[in-house]
């Protein structure tokens, strides 16, 4: 893939997590991570090297720049979500060239990612900050909505790379 295609997928995913990120105000931001999810696993088919990582980057400084009084941790959350991504997908072997890509390990890798950011953002969130109560149940429903979007996000990732994406002449 070119360069300028490169560039171009980084910062229109990248504007499509800002979209997502700041014209919705929290919880329903959070309700929109399935899209946040499905475009990093799509970022990461497209550029091999680290593209779920630069769209989250893209996104978070765009969130940033929008959301000032919680733009570091908003960035942080965005950027690690990117390499969680991008970390799964090497852990799982998940690759996309020409071919099909294993919709298993695309599934597993993002409900894997996805659990950890939910995770990882409400532990911070209500240990750190203390904007949520700290309780058993609050931390199972983040892994279960964590996961539970991931295997969406993961098997409709999938679904557009092997049916529609994976023999886009322009940009493959």
């Amino acid at each position: 893939m070119q360069k300028a295609q490169q560039l171009f997928i980084i910062a229109l995913f990248g504007s499509i997590l800002f979209v997502t990120k700041v014209f919705f105000n929290p919880p329903w931001d959070n309700l929109l991570i399935v899209v946040q999810a499905i475009l990093l696993a799509l970022a990461a088919f497209f550029i091999k090297s680290m593209g779920a990582t630069y769209v989250g980057i893209v996104g978070g400084i765009l969130a940033t720049l929008a959301r000032p009084a919680l733009g570091p941790m908003t960035f942080f959350f965005t950027f690690l979500f990117g390499f969680l991504v991008d970390v799964t997908f090497f852990l799982f072997k998940v690759t996309a060239h020409s071919e099909e890509v294993n919709r298993n390990r695309v599934v597993l890798a993002m409900a894997l990612s996805t659990a950890l950011i939910a995770f990882l953002s409400y532990y911070i969130s209500s240990l750190l900050f203390k904007w949520l109560p700290i309780d058993a149940m609050w931390t199972s429903l983040m892994l279960f909505l964590g996961a539970g979007s991931g295997i969406s996000a993961g098997y409709a990732a999938a679904y557009l790379w092997n049916k529609y994406l994976k023999n886009v002449k322009s940009l493959a």
